[in-house]
């Protein structure tokens, strides 16, 4: 752990101010939305328009970075999201705005696709995993930090505009000026979907429906937070929540997925979000309990984004599992996009709770469809498994995803030397 704080400190505290800027603006929007009177379905558009961009990001940064290099990319992109930030309270209007997401997230997704090239450059087999596992602490921190700057100043002005714009443009600075040397860049050709969902169709499934289910969190949870009528502390304080609640709980449910079939873990991890989404529907008008259904729902989201990865991972080859990343980043942005226009398509018609209605209905669609795939095929033996990986739906890119992919093999090849020994 010290070799990995040691070696990618400055990648490491640029990450964090990066996400503080990210979960900063993401929620003011929301909050600044309702002040400036736009309905919930033009939020939504706002909030897709970042996962639009960000899916268009992921999959162009590869060939920036390979023409100019990681360095112009990541001080022109960062300089490109500085700006548009502090643009958003300038032109108070919903289509701008969306334009204003599809740059961010567009620009974002190439951030993160440099910072993780330059962590897998810095990591070795040794370290990887420790890498890989504060690299997400690191993401998350940063969003759960960024809400209580939300109290710092009236949503209704511009310095909250003008702090994760700062944020942002000091976020560059350690990176650029204490990582060297540039790492190579290379990235696996993706596979293909038909084949990935022969592979896995839970896998390929679940991922599209967890795209649904994150977006409206990150992307809808402060726009549900202003239509409820909660203060700003409250409406950060509930976005945090869910944060909290994916780190809390991603360890024990790797820990049990590790132990006992996937596939039940998932349909497990899938009735407790059935459970904490009719609790924020039912009982979201305390505080408290709205506070605990975030906590529940987010809690495990995230755990089921790694559930997945790994259960995908059971049934390839090591030789293909980088390959995959791509397929399933696509499905998952997919569902991301669409998450948004239809979550805030139900708040428009039925009010707040159509937040929590809708994360209800794909955790059991996702539950049902767990179960439907049980009775197709027998489970993978514990000892033929791959290990889990925490992982984070925040901000991968299929660089984490092959850092992920490449400590998932190691550790495989580890314990059957160990076997051999033994």
């Amino acid at each position: 752990m010290i070799q990995v704080l040691t070696s990618a400190w400055a990648l490491l505290l640029g990450m964090f101010l990066l996400m503080v800027g990210n979960g900063m603006q993401g929620t003011l929007l929301g909050v600044r939305g309702e002040i400036e009177g736009f309905s919930t379905f033009e939020m939504s558009i706002v909030m897709s328009a970042y996962f639009a961009g960000f899916l268009g990001g992921s999959r162009m940064a590869p060939r920036m970075i390979r023409r100019v290099g990681h360095v112009r990319v990541f001080a022109a992109l960062a300089s490109l999201i500085s700006a548009v930030m502090i643009l958003y309270p300038t032109f108070a209007d919903p289509w701008l705005w969306a334009i204003g997401r599809v740059i961010i997230g567009f620009c974002f997704s190439a951030v993160y696709v440099t910072a993780e090239s330059w962590l897998n450059d810095a990591a070795d087999n040794s370290n990887r995993g420790q890498a890989l596992s504060l690299y997400m602490i690191v993401q998350t921190l940063g969003i759960v930090a960024s809400q209580a700057l939300l109290l710092t100043a009236d949503p209704s002005g511009f310095v909250l505009f003008v702090i994760p714009s700062v944020l942002v443009s000091i976020a560059v600075t350690p990176i650029l000026l204490s990582i060297s040397p540039t790492p190579a860049f290379d990235t696996t050709k993706p596979m293909s979907l038909a084949a990935l969902a022969k592979f896995s169709p839970l896998g390929v499934f679940g991922m599209l429906i967890l795209g649904g289910v994150f977006s409206a969190q990150f992307g809808m949870s402060a726009v549900y937070g202003a239509q409820a009528g909660l203060s700003v502390a409250q409406i950060s304080t509930f976005v945090a929540t869910f944060f909290v609640g994916a780190v809390i709980l991603q360890y024990p449910i790797g820990w049990l997925s590790d132990r006992a079939d996937r596939r039940r873990v998932i349909v497990l991890a899938s009735a407790t979000g059935v459970a904490g989404s009719f609790m924020g529907m039912v009982l979201g008008g305390s505080f408290a309990f709205l506070l605990l259904s975030a906590f529940v729902v987010g809690g495990v989201s995230n755990p089921l984004y790694s559930l997945l990865i790994a259960h995908t991972n059971d049934y390839l080859e090591h030789d293909d599992m980088a390959a995959a990343s791509g397929g399933l980043i696509f499905v998952n942005g997919l569902g991301a996009v669409f998450g948004p226009l239809v979550v805030g398509a139900i708040m428009e018609s039925i009010g707040p709770a159509g937040f929590y209605l809708f994360t209800a209905v794909l955790f059991v669609i996702l539950l049902a469809y767990s179960m439907y795939r049980m009775t197709q095929r027998p489970s993978v033996p514990v000892d033929e498994r791959g290990a889990y990986v925490a992982m984070s739906q925040t901000s991968t890119t299929p660089v984490a995803w092959e850092i992920a992919q490449e400590h998932v093999i190691d550790t495989y090849e580890e314990s059957e030397d160990d076997s051999r020994v033994a």
